[in-house]
């Protein structure tokens, strides 16, 4: 058992190296905008609206990537899947470290973003096939888990590297995935899916040890395969339809939390506590995600998914529903506003009132961040890898991630509008009462899929 437990783990490391590269391609725009904001070079150089578009562009690719790697997963298989997205990773890198214009750093953020949808579609499959259930929670965590390791990565390293050399080091991750999964098995679930037993029994046994019956696995993965590709007419089954409703909902309502805008006013929160190095800061935040989405996935096996869901969406309620408190404290006249910028506002406040009570931006930041590491970050991918029927898996996964990154996209784009139509309370007051929506959601709707094989859980789907 120590021997299987080994080569799993070391499987699953090679395949969360891609989340990684994928967390430092989120980080790497957060010191680098302000770097290249500030450069000598005009060819270069960022005005507001350039910055809000090399920020945001890597949603767009991802949403791409995310198509594209719904179609690869099932067409070439996880393990291929997983080593041809570096090719984007790597190239979009060496675009960015030559770029001699914004076009072109504008190119490789695309490029770069097209590998982190690929990644963040493939890479929970290929953990969910791979794993067993009494790890499978643990495991599937590590996805998140490496993400956010990735952003604080990234946010470190800004501190001291210009951002070409940055740009140098996030490549690295995803040359060494390439090279850690050529010597990765293939998943058993879509080898039989190929008929192809004897790779998949091979593939068992790498996984498991010599010392399980890889035999009695193996019939309990065929029982479910069904070899026909998924016809768009059984799209009506509902052993199909609803996994996937469930999966789309989890994505959208991961993006309305409000993560991306909380994140957004970081800086102007920990700048008004007289935290004066907003790098630091943005460290800060970092360190937390990772500790909070670290004892998620010690505890999630033992815990459950739904629990998470539940004590996440209430902490973010209850954050967002303070955040609110704080603008409506110290923004009491920006009704009569016409500019939403939060910088603006902030400092045409009324003197001494935000300083006084910063205090309480700041542990809402810290409780809201914590909050969505501990549920609402790292369960909906692990929950989206698990629930869909084998035939149907990538297909249904590619429309979660095309919903997640253009949900993504669209609250980093519009959320200074949504200020200006709601005002600053107002737009966190809806934030938190999406995460109470998020709560009632997780009641009636997401299955308890902990300590479930994957057969199990599908056929739970076809039963009801």
């Amino acid at each position: 058992l120590r021997v299987q437990n080994k080569k799993l783990y070391l499987a699953t490391f090679a395949a969360v190296l891609g989340p990684l590269s994928f967390g430092f391609v989120l980080g790497y725009s957060s010191p680098v905008i302000p770097e290249l904001r500030n450069i000598d070079d005009p060819e270069l150089r960022l005005d507001s609206n350039q910055a809000s578009w090399f920020g945001s562009l890597v949603t767009l690719g991802a949403a791409a990537g995310g198509i594209l790697g719904g179609y690869l997963v099932d067409k070439v298989g996880r393990k291929l899947s997983l080593m041809l997205c570096s090719v984007p990773y790597v190239f979009g890198y060496i675009v960015i470290i030559s770029a001699q214009n914004v076009w072109m750093l504008y190119f490789g953020r695309m490029l770069t973003g097209l590998a982190s949808g690929i990644t963040s579609l493939v890479v929970p499959v290929y953990i969910s096939e791979v794993s067993h259930p009494k790890v499978r929670g643990m495991l599937g965590s590590c996805v998140q888990l490496m993400v956010v390791t990735g952003i604080l990565g990234a946010y470190v390293a800004g501190i001291t590297l210009q951002w070409r050399w940055l740009a140098v080091l996030c490549s690295f991750p995803s040359c060494i995935m390439l090279l850690f999964m050529s010597f990765m098995p293939e998943t058993p679930s879509f080898l039989l899916n190929r008929n192809k037993r004897s790779e998949a029994i091979a593939s068992l046994r790498f996984l498991r040890g010599p010392y399980v019956d890889h035999e009695w696995e193996c019939r309990q993965i065929e029982a479910s395969v069904q070899e026909e590709g998924l016809n768009l007419s059984e799209l009506k089954n509902p052993s199909v339809y609803r996994p996937l409703l469930i999966g789309v909902a989890l994505m959208f309502f991961q993006q309305v939390t409000g993560i991306n805008a909380v994140m957004f006013y970081a800086e102007t929160i920990f700048e008004d506590a007289n935290f004066k190095d907003s790098r630091v800061a943005s460290v800060v935040v970092g360190s937390i995600q990772v500790c909070f989405t670290s004892v998620a996935a010690l505890i999630i096996d033992k815990t459950g998914r739904k629990v998470l869901l539940y004590i996440s969406g209430i902490i973010m309620a209850l954050s967002t529903a303070l955040f609110g408190l704080y603008f409506k404290m110290v923004l009491p006249n920006q009704n009569n506003s016409p500019n939403p910028d939060v910088w603006f506002t902030l400092n045409s406040a009324s003197p001494g009132t935000e300083s006084s009570i910063s205090w309480l931006a700041v542990v809402s930041l810290g409780l809201f961040v914590a909050g969505f590491a501990l549920g609402w970050g790292p369960v909906p991918w692990l929950v989206i890898s698990e629930i869909f029927p084998l035939k149907a898996r990538g297909i249904s996964s590619g429309a979660c991630v095309l919903t997640n990154w253009i949900m993504a996209f669209l609250v980093t784009k519009e959320f200074h509008d949504f200020i200006g139509f709601l005002t600053s309370y107002g737009t966190f007051w809806l934030f938190s009462a999406f995460c109470c929506l998020n709560v009632t959601f997780t009641a009636f709707y997401v299955p308890e899929t902990k300590g479930q094989t994957l057969e199990q859980i599908e056929a739970y789907f076809r039963r009801s």
